[in-house]
């Protein structure tokens, strides 16, 4: 059974939600303490929501030192699946896994609220059971999601086809309406949105979330 790990800081509040949206996905949930833990028998990774030492400095800055991250960067260098969701993708901007930097919501202000996307490739480790350009609609909640980087690399962003999900609507100034990015093998994705919030009929409008776990358990199970 596909084992993915999910990484909980001081202060990480999704890391609940994320071990059982991979629960329901079919894997095998395994809690990860910042401080104490290894990635020894984890086949992919999750870097929850939340508010990672209470996001003092900048959000993810103090998280990126944490002493399981040594060995998280490593490990996605080397190919593990890695997925930060909210502040977990904040923390892969700060380790310099993925590019550009989450600031301040244009407006100022948090939000909350189902969000409409488009997935824009499914050339990645975490989005290859969706189509290209399918529309969805999970949860968002953040009040610094602002996507920005340099001319550059949102250029090397769109020209190598990194650009994960795009906003139809975009709620907080993000550049090129980007919600979420990848690494250039696709292995590692830094996604805004909550995908694990949409995973169980029961608990949301739709389980639109659900394939960004299942297509990690494919991907996974293929090298077997």
């Amino acid at each position: 059974m596909t084992r993915i790990g999910v990484i909980t800081f001081p202060g990480s509040l999704d890391d609940q939600d994320a071990l059982r949206a991979v629960r329901l996905s079919g894997a095998e949930a395994v809690p990860l303490w910042h401080a104490s833990d290894s990635l020894s028998g984890i086949d992919a990774l999750i870097l929850p929501g939340g508010f990672s030492y209470g996001d003092y400095l900048r959000c993810g800055a103090i998280a990126r030192f944490a002493p399981l991250m040594g060995e998280i960067i490593t490990a996605a260098d080397q190919g593990m699946p890695v997925l930060g969701i909210c502040n977990g993708f904040q923390v892969l901007c700060e380790s310099h896994l993925l590019p550009g930097a989450l600031v301040r919501n244009a407006g100022m202000r948090f939000v909350c609220r189902d969000q409409r996307l488009r997935i824009e490739t499914r050339d990645t480790v975490w989005t290859q059971d969706y189509s290209r350009g399918q529309e969805i609609t999970i949860v968002l909640k953040n009040g610094e999601g602002n996507f920005v980087a340099d001319a550059e690399t949102l250029a090397r962003l769109e020209g190598e086809d990194r650009v994960v999900a795009r906003y139809l609507d975009n709620p907080n100034g993000s550049a090129h309406d980007i919600a979420g990015i990848s690494n250039e093998k696709g292995n590692v994705v830094g996604l805004m949105p909550h995908p694990e919030h949409n995973v169980d009929p029961l608990t949301g409008p739709n389980t639109d979330g659900a394939a960004f776990f299942s297509s990690v358990i494919g991907y996974v199970n293929a090298l077997v």
